[in-house]
């Protein structure tokens, strides 16, 4: 199911999108599901 307000990434070709519309299945890209993109850490300010 994807989710409103998420990035989704294809692993083949890198394609990033963002969800607007929540739907009962995850975007497809390059014949597979695309995958939640993981939030990027940020650096330190030590």
């Amino acid at each position: 199911m994807s989710q409103l307000g998420k990035r989704y990434e294809c692993a083949n070709c890198g394609t990033v999108i963002l969800c607007t519309k929540a739907s009962p299945s995850n975007p497809i890209c390059c014949d597979k599901e695309m995958e939640v993109q993981k939030p990027k850490k940020k650096p330190s300010s030590d």
